[in-house]
Protein backbone atom coordinates (compact mmCIF):
# COMPACT_ATOMS: atom_id res chain seq x y z
CA UNK A 1 0.00 0.00 0.00
CA UNK A 2 1.44 3.35 -1.10
CA UNK A 3 2.52 6.03 1.57
CA UNK A 4 1.04 8.39 -0.15
CA UNK A 5 -2.89 9.20 0.43
CA UNK A 6 -4.94 10.24 -2.23
CA UNK A 7 -5.36 13.66 -0.27
CA UNK A 8 -2.19 14.05 -0.41
CA UNK A 9 -2.21 13.34 -4.26
CA UNK A 10 -4.96 15.90 -4.53
CA UNK A 11 -2.84 18.90 -2.57
CA UNK A 12 0.15 18.52 -4.75
CA UNK A 13 -1.65 18.55 -7.41
CA UNK A 14 -3.22 21.68 -7.08
CA UNK A 15 0.43 22.80 -5.47
CA UNK A 16 1.61 22.40 -9.43
CA UNK A 17 -1.39 23.36 -11.19
CA UNK A 18 -1.10 26.54 -9.24
CA UNK A 19 2.14 27.14 -10.54
CA UNK A 20 1.31 26.93 -13.66
CA UNK A 21 -1.92 29.72 -12.95
CA UNK A 22 0.60 31.72 -11.95
CA UNK A 23 2.88 31.78 -14.75
CA UNK A 24 5.93 30.58 -13.50
CA UNK A 25 6.13 28.49 -16.80
CA UNK A 26 4.15 27.67 -19.83
CA UNK A 27 4.36 23.46 -19.16
CA UNK A 28 5.41 20.95 -16.29
CA UNK A 29 6.31 17.66 -15.04
CA UNK A 30 6.21 16.09 -11.59
CA UNK A 31 6.77 13.02 -11.08
CA UNK A 32 7.41 10.64 -7.57
CA UNK A 33 8.47 7.18 -7.13
CA UNK A 34 8.03 5.76 -3.11
CA UNK A 35 9.33 3.07 -2.28
CA UNK A 36 10.26 2.01 -5.98
CA UNK A 37 6.40 2.49 -6.83
CA UNK A 38 5.75 5.63 -9.15
CA UNK A 39 2.86 7.07 -7.02
CA UNK A 40 2.68 10.35 -8.89
CA UNK A 41 2.48 11.35 -12.27
CA UNK A 42 1.72 15.16 -13.37
CA UNK A 43 1.58 16.61 -16.70
CA UNK A 44 0.08 20.39 -17.47
CA UNK A 45 -0.11 23.37 -19.65
CA UNK A 46 1.21 23.61 -23.07
CA UNK A 47 4.70 22.70 -24.79
CA UNK A 48 5.49 26.43 -25.44
CA UNK A 49 3.66 30.09 -25.77
CA UNK A 50 1.75 28.64 -28.76
CA UNK A 51 2.92 25.17 -28.15
CA UNK A 52 0.14 21.69 -27.45
CA UNK A 53 -0.75 19.96 -24.70
CA UNK A 54 1.66 18.86 -22.34
CA UNK A 55 1.92 15.49 -21.62
CA UNK A 56 3.71 12.90 -19.24
CA UNK A 57 5.72 11.99 -22.45
CA UNK A 58 6.40 15.98 -23.50
CA UNK A 59 10.64 15.68 -23.88
CA UNK A 60 12.36 18.71 -22.52
CA UNK A 61 15.85 20.11 -22.35
CA UNK A 62 17.34 19.42 -18.96
CA UNK A 63 20.09 21.79 -18.76
CA UNK A 64 22.23 20.29 -15.67
CA UNK A 65 19.85 17.83 -14.77
CA UNK A 66 21.52 16.08 -17.70
CA UNK A 67 25.02 15.54 -15.55
CA UNK A 68 24.30 12.64 -13.09
CA UNK A 69 22.96 10.55 -16.10
CA UNK A 70 26.18 11.06 -17.76
CA UNK A 71 28.54 10.61 -14.16
CA UNK A 72 26.23 7.57 -13.71
CA UNK A 73 27.91 6.27 -16.90
CA UNK A 74 31.46 6.57 -15.77
CA UNK A 75 30.62 5.28 -12.34
CA UNK A 76 29.01 1.83 -14.03
CA UNK A 77 32.85 1.68 -15.44
CA UNK A 78 33.71 2.09 -11.97
CA UNK A 79 32.02 -0.67 -10.82
CA UNK A 80 33.25 -3.07 -13.83
CA UNK A 81 37.21 -2.76 -12.64
CA UNK A 82 37.74 -0.25 -15.91
CA UNK A 83 39.30 2.48 -13.86
CA UNK A 84 39.21 4.16 -10.55
CA UNK A 85 38.41 7.49 -8.61
CA UNK A 86 41.79 8.14 -8.04
CA UNK A 87 43.43 7.75 -11.62
CA UNK A 88 44.94 10.45 -13.30
CA UNK A 89 42.46 11.33 -16.25
CA UNK A 90 46.03 11.15 -18.45
CA UNK A 91 46.19 7.54 -17.29
CA UNK A 92 43.11 7.04 -19.97
CA UNK A 93 43.68 10.16 -21.98
CA UNK A 94 47.21 10.62 -22.80
CA UNK A 95 46.71 13.78 -24.54
CA UNK A 96 44.72 15.68 -21.96
CA UNK A 97 47.92 16.76 -20.58
CA UNK A 98 51.48 17.26 -21.06
CA UNK A 99 53.75 14.99 -18.58
CA UNK A 100 54.93 16.42 -15.65
CA UNK A 101 52.83 19.62 -15.37
CA UNK A 102 50.62 20.47 -12.96
CA UNK A 103 47.10 19.76 -15.26
CA UNK A 104 48.94 16.01 -15.79
CA UNK A 105 47.96 15.34 -11.83
CA UNK A 106 44.35 15.99 -12.44
CA UNK A 107 42.19 12.83 -10.97
CA UNK A 108 38.87 11.46 -12.16
CA UNK A 109 37.60 12.27 -8.60
CA UNK A 110 38.73 16.19 -9.42
CA UNK A 111 36.90 15.96 -12.80
CA UNK A 112 33.65 14.53 -10.87
CA UNK A 113 33.76 16.49 -7.61
CA UNK A 114 34.35 19.66 -9.75
CA UNK A 115 37.72 20.49 -8.03
CA UNK A 116 39.85 19.76 -11.17
CA UNK A 117 40.65 23.46 -12.03
CA UNK A 118 38.80 23.35 -15.21
CA UNK A 119 35.56 24.88 -14.40
CA UNK A 120 35.68 27.58 -17.49
CA UNK A 121 37.39 28.37 -20.54
CA UNK A 122 36.96 29.49 -24.19
CA UNK A 123 34.65 26.54 -25.16
CA UNK A 124 31.88 27.84 -22.77
CA UNK A 125 31.37 30.77 -25.11
CA UNK A 126 31.60 28.96 -28.28
CA UNK A 127 28.08 26.89 -28.79
CA UNK A 128 29.48 26.65 -32.78
CA UNK A 129 31.58 24.27 -31.25
CA UNK A 130 29.28 22.57 -29.23
CA UNK A 131 28.04 19.74 -31.61
CA UNK A 132 31.55 19.10 -33.27
CA UNK A 133 32.76 16.44 -30.18
CA UNK A 134 36.66 16.71 -31.73
CA UNK A 135 36.64 20.17 -31.54
CA UNK A 136 35.61 20.39 -27.91
CA UNK A 137 37.84 17.83 -26.80
CA UNK A 138 40.84 19.76 -28.61
CA UNK A 139 39.69 22.81 -26.33
CA UNK A 140 40.06 20.89 -23.55
CA UNK A 141 43.17 19.22 -24.28
CA UNK A 142 44.91 22.64 -24.59
CA UNK A 143 42.88 24.43 -21.67
CA UNK A 144 44.95 25.20 -18.28
CA UNK A 145 43.38 24.82 -14.95
CA UNK A 146 41.85 28.22 -13.72
CA UNK A 147 43.47 27.10 -9.81
CA UNK A 148 45.58 24.21 -9.06
CA UNK A 149 43.53 21.15 -9.45
CA UNK A 150 42.10 19.60 -5.93
CA UNK A 151 42.27 22.96 -3.74
CA UNK A 152 39.48 24.81 -4.87
CA UNK A 153 35.82 23.25 -6.22
CA UNK A 154 33.84 25.42 -8.61
CA UNK A 155 30.68 24.10 -10.51
CA UNK A 156 32.07 23.13 -13.98
CA UNK A 157 28.78 24.36 -15.80
CA UNK A 158 29.81 22.84 -19.55
CA UNK A 159 33.12 21.37 -18.76
CA UNK A 160 32.02 18.35 -16.48
CA UNK A 161 30.07 17.21 -19.46
CA UNK A 162 32.82 17.11 -21.74
CA UNK A 163 35.52 15.73 -19.53
CA UNK A 164 33.21 12.92 -18.23
CA UNK A 165 32.07 12.09 -21.81
CA UNK A 166 35.49 11.72 -23.01
CA UNK A 167 36.83 9.83 -20.14
CA UNK A 168 33.60 6.98 -20.77
CA UNK A 169 34.74 7.45 -24.61
CA UNK A 170 38.42 6.32 -23.56
CA UNK A 171 37.72 3.87 -21.03
CA UNK A 172 35.07 1.95 -22.96
CA UNK A 173 35.27 2.54 -26.73
CA UNK A 174 31.84 4.15 -26.67
CA UNK A 175 30.63 7.49 -27.29
CA UNK A 176 28.69 9.26 -24.50
CA UNK A 177 25.51 9.07 -25.89
CA UNK A 178 25.59 5.11 -26.60
CA UNK A 179 27.49 4.08 -23.01
CA UNK A 180 24.59 5.99 -21.17
CA UNK A 181 22.00 4.47 -23.20
CA UNK A 182 23.22 0.68 -22.68
CA UNK A 183 24.34 1.70 -18.76
CA UNK A 184 22.09 3.65 -17.59
CA UNK A 185 18.28 4.55 -19.71
CA UNK A 186 17.85 1.01 -21.55
CA UNK A 187 17.91 -1.19 -18.50
CA UNK A 188 15.61 1.27 -16.34
CA UNK A 189 13.37 1.29 -19.14
CA UNK A 190 13.54 5.41 -19.60
CA UNK A 191 12.58 5.05 -22.99
CA UNK A 192 12.28 8.83 -23.09
CA UNK A 193 15.23 9.90 -22.57
CA UNK A 194 18.85 10.67 -24.41
CA UNK A 195 21.74 13.19 -24.46
CA UNK A 196 20.70 14.82 -26.68
CA UNK A 197 18.62 13.49 -29.86
CA UNK A 198 19.09 11.25 -32.73
CA UNK A 199 19.67 11.35 -36.42
CA UNK A 200 15.80 9.02 -36.52
CA UNK A 201 14.50 11.22 -33.51
CA UNK A 202 12.00 13.73 -34.27
CA UNK A 203 12.45 16.90 -32.29
CA UNK A 204 9.43 17.22 -30.63
CA UNK A 205 11.34 18.95 -27.76
CA UNK A 206 8.86 21.36 -25.39
CA UNK A 207 9.89 25.37 -26.28
CA UNK A 208 11.99 26.89 -23.33
CA UNK A 209 10.77 30.49 -22.43
CA UNK A 210 13.54 32.61 -20.03
CA UNK A 211 11.54 34.43 -17.56
CA UNK A 212 12.14 37.69 -16.16
CA UNK A 213 12.61 37.92 -12.74
CA UNK A 214 9.40 38.83 -10.70
CA UNK A 215 9.25 42.36 -9.23
CA UNK A 216 10.50 42.10 -5.57
CA UNK A 217 12.30 43.70 -2.80
CA UNK A 218 14.96 42.02 -3.27
CA UNK A 219 18.25 42.42 -5.35
CA UNK A 220 18.45 39.48 -7.74
CA UNK A 221 22.16 39.74 -8.48
CA UNK A 222 23.55 38.59 -11.68
CA UNK A 223 21.89 35.63 -11.82
CA UNK A 224 20.93 34.35 -15.85
CA UNK A 225 21.53 37.82 -16.77
CA UNK A 226 18.63 38.13 -19.74
CA UNK A 227 17.21 34.24 -19.17
CA UNK A 228 15.75 34.53 -22.99
CA UNK A 229 19.28 34.97 -24.31
CA UNK A 230 19.97 31.78 -22.02
CA UNK A 231 17.76 29.86 -22.93
CA UNK A 232 17.73 30.38 -26.55
CA UNK A 233 20.57 28.26 -27.96
CA UNK A 234 18.88 25.13 -26.17
CA UNK A 235 15.99 25.93 -28.55
CA UNK A 236 18.28 25.22 -31.60
CA UNK A 237 17.64 22.03 -33.71
CA UNK A 238 21.31 21.83 -33.96
CA UNK A 239 22.22 21.96 -29.86
CA UNK A 240 19.26 19.24 -29.43
CA UNK A 241 20.88 17.46 -31.77
CA UNK A 242 24.66 17.68 -30.25
CA UNK A 243 26.20 15.76 -27.22
CA UNK A 244 26.57 18.10 -24.64
CA UNK A 245 26.63 15.54 -21.64
CA UNK A 246 26.42 18.53 -19.03
CA UNK A 247 23.59 20.41 -20.69
CA UNK A 248 21.42 18.79 -23.50
CA UNK A 249 20.36 15.75 -21.94
CA UNK A 250 16.42 15.51 -23.64
CA UNK A 251 14.05 13.82 -21.70
CA UNK A 252 10.83 13.82 -19.25
CA UNK A 253 10.19 13.86 -15.38
CA UNK A 254 8.80 10.43 -15.18
CA UNK A 255 12.39 9.13 -16.84
CA UNK A 256 14.01 11.08 -14.32
CA UNK A 257 12.38 10.28 -10.69
CA UNK A 258 12.73 6.67 -11.94
CA UNK A 259 16.56 7.04 -12.58
CA UNK A 260 16.79 8.99 -8.79
CA UNK A 261 14.14 6.00 -7.56
CA UNK A 262 16.77 3.43 -8.58
CA UNK A 263 20.20 5.27 -6.42
CA UNK A 264 17.37 5.71 -3.20
CA UNK A 265 17.23 2.01 -3.39
CA UNK A 266 20.79 1.72 -3.24
CA UNK A 267 20.76 1.53 -7.23
CA UNK A 268 18.53 -0.99 -8.09
CA UNK A 269 15.05 -1.07 -9.33
CA UNK A 270 12.80 -3.87 -10.10
CA UNK A 271 14.64 -6.51 -10.02
CA UNK A 272 17.07 -4.06 -12.35
CA UNK A 273 20.81 -3.19 -10.88
CA UNK A 274 22.79 -0.35 -12.78
CA UNK A 275 25.31 0.50 -9.91
CA UNK A 276 26.47 -1.91 -6.76
CA UNK A 277 25.24 -0.35 -3.38
CA UNK A 278 28.62 0.35 -2.59
CA UNK A 279 29.58 2.88 -5.38
CA UNK A 280 26.31 4.85 -4.99
CA UNK A 281 27.88 5.06 -1.43
CA UNK A 282 31.00 6.36 -2.58
CA UNK A 283 29.32 8.82 -5.42
CA UNK A 284 27.28 9.92 -3.12
CA UNK A 285 29.57 10.96 -0.32
CA UNK A 286 30.21 14.70 0.44
CA UNK A 287 33.63 15.69 -1.42
CA UNK A 288 33.94 19.22 -1.53
CA UNK A 289 32.15 22.33 -0.55
CA UNK A 290 32.30 26.19 -0.57
CA UNK A 291 30.31 28.93 0.93
CA UNK A 292 29.64 31.04 -2.24
CA UNK A 293 30.67 29.67 -5.63
CA UNK A 294 30.78 32.07 -8.14
CA UNK A 295 29.29 30.38 -10.84
CA UNK A 296 26.77 29.00 -8.96
CA UNK A 297 25.45 32.29 -6.89
CA UNK A 298 25.20 30.48 -4.04
CA UNK A 299 26.73 27.82 -1.95
CA UNK A 300 27.68 24.16 -3.24
CA UNK A 301 28.28 21.13 -1.67
CA UNK A 302 28.90 18.70 -3.92
CA UNK A 303 29.61 14.65 -4.39
CA UNK A 304 30.85 13.06 -7.45
CA UNK A 305 28.71 14.28 -10.10
CA UNK A 306 25.64 14.86 -7.48
CA UNK A 307 24.94 18.08 -5.28
CA UNK A 308 24.03 17.22 -1.85
CA UNK A 309 21.55 18.79 0.05
CA UNK A 310 21.93 20.15 3.73
CA UNK A 311 21.94 24.06 2.73
CA UNK A 312 19.37 26.74 2.88
CA UNK A 313 19.47 26.98 -0.63
CA UNK A 314 19.16 23.56 -2.05
CA UNK A 315 16.72 22.32 -4.41
CA UNK A 316 15.41 19.79 -2.29
CA UNK A 317 13.21 21.21 0.17
CA UNK A 318 13.09 24.07 2.50
CA UNK A 319 14.87 22.26 5.44
CA UNK A 320 16.82 19.51 2.82
CA UNK A 321 18.43 17.00 4.95
CA UNK A 322 22.58 16.65 3.87
CA UNK A 323 21.54 12.86 3.21
CA UNK A 324 19.41 13.94 0.22
CA UNK A 325 21.35 13.84 -3.44
CA UNK A 326 20.72 15.26 -6.52
CA UNK A 327 21.12 17.87 -9.31
CA UNK A 328 19.14 21.09 -11.13
CA UNK A 329 19.13 22.38 -14.42
CA UNK A 330 19.41 26.32 -15.35
CA UNK A 331 16.47 27.60 -13.26
CA UNK A 332 13.83 24.93 -15.13
CA UNK A 333 14.57 21.48 -13.69
CA UNK A 334 15.28 19.27 -10.57
CA UNK A 335 15.69 16.00 -9.67
CA UNK A 336 16.68 14.45 -6.08
CA UNK A 337 16.66 11.07 -4.37
CA UNK A 338 16.28 10.87 -0.41
CA UNK A 339 18.05 6.82 0.39
CA UNK A 340 16.39 7.31 3.82
CA UNK A 341 12.44 7.52 2.90
CA UNK A 342 13.15 5.74 -0.01
CA UNK A 343 12.05 8.76 -2.54
CA UNK A 344 12.71 9.33 -6.20
CA UNK A 345 11.52 13.28 -7.11
CA UNK A 346 11.73 15.10 -10.18
CA UNK A 347 10.16 18.52 -11.87
CA UNK A 348 10.57 19.46 -15.11
CA UNK A 349 9.77 23.08 -17.00
CA UNK A 350 9.76 24.65 -19.98
CA UNK A 351 10.52 28.18 -17.77
CA UNK A 352 13.61 29.18 -17.75
CA UNK A 353 13.61 31.45 -13.91
CA UNK A 354 15.84 33.22 -11.49
CA UNK A 355 17.87 30.21 -10.33
CA UNK A 356 19.02 31.41 -6.77
CA UNK A 357 15.60 32.80 -5.74
CA UNK A 358 12.21 31.86 -7.95
CA UNK A 359 12.82 28.46 -9.34
CA UNK A 360 14.48 27.24 -6.02
CA UNK A 361 11.19 28.63 -4.18
CA UNK A 362 9.20 26.57 -7.12
CA UNK A 363 10.88 23.12 -6.65
CA UNK A 364 11.17 23.36 -2.61
CA UNK A 365 7.35 23.96 -2.50
CA UNK A 366 6.59 20.98 -3.93
CA UNK A 367 9.48 18.90 -2.65
CA UNK A 368 7.78 20.48 1.23
CA UNK A 369 4.63 19.34 0.33
CA UNK A 370 6.28 15.80 -0.86
CA UNK A 371 7.58 15.43 2.68
CA UNK A 372 4.97 16.59 4.42
CA UNK A 373 2.35 14.19 3.04
CA UNK A 374 4.97 11.28 3.84
CA UNK A 375 5.49 12.28 7.35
Amino acid sequence: MSRLAESDRERIAALFDRHLEVGLHHGAQLSLYVDGEAVLDLAGGVTGPDGDDETSETRHVLFSSTKPYAAVTLHALVDEGELAYDDRVVDHWPEFADDGTEKAEITVRQVLSHTSGLNRGEIDDRPDLWSDWDAVVEHLESMEPNFPPGEQPAYHALTFGWLVGELVRRVSGTAIEDAAAERVFDPLDMDDTGIGLREDEDDDVATLVGFEPFDRCRDPGEGLGKNADVAAPFNSEAIHRAVIPAANGIGTAGDMARFYACLANGGELEGTRILSAETVERMTTLEAETEADGTLGREGRFALGFWKGGTTVAPYGTLSPERVFGHAGLGSSVGWADPEENIGFSYVTNGVRDGSYEHVARVNALADAVRLALE
